[in-house]
């Protein structure tokens, strides 16, 4: 079991940075995960953001997002933030911070196991 806490969401205006944090909890037995962002905007589909490898040393991000977020990685920390750059009104979504069992830093939904609650980020022109 792997607990995520999301935070630092809030209301930013267009072209504005912003920067979220996740807390992960470790789980017992120690275990390699993925940690990925993902945002959910109303009447739409949960879209990958960003992901992390357990190591830190990969990335991946959605084609919406390439060129304006980062993601980084602090295991001592128990912590992953998204930068998130260049804020675009279409950034106007819920974002969560997910947990998956595996080594590589993973983009579809399916491979997540724990869902933080999610923080709300609001991007106005």
């Amino acid at each position: 079991q792997v607990q995520l806490v999301e935070s630092g969401g809030g209301l930013v205006q267009t072209g504005d940075s912003l920067s979220l944090s996740c807390t992960f909890s470790q789980p017992t037995p120690r275990r390699s995960y993925s940690i990925g962002w993902f945002r959910q905007a109303p009447g739409k589909e949960r879209e990958f953001v960003a992901a992390v490898s357990w190591s830190g040393n990969t990335r991946k991000f959605g084609d919406s997002v390439k060129g304006r977020f980062t993601i980084a990685r602090d295991n001592a920390k128990n912590t992953v933030n998204l930068q998130m750059n260049s804020l675009k009104r279409e950034d106007t979504a819920v974002y969560y911070c997910a947990a998956g069992y595996s080594s590589l830093a993973e983009s579809k939904l399916a491979e997540y196991d724990f869902w933080g609650q999610g923080t709300q980020v609001t991007v106005s022109s």
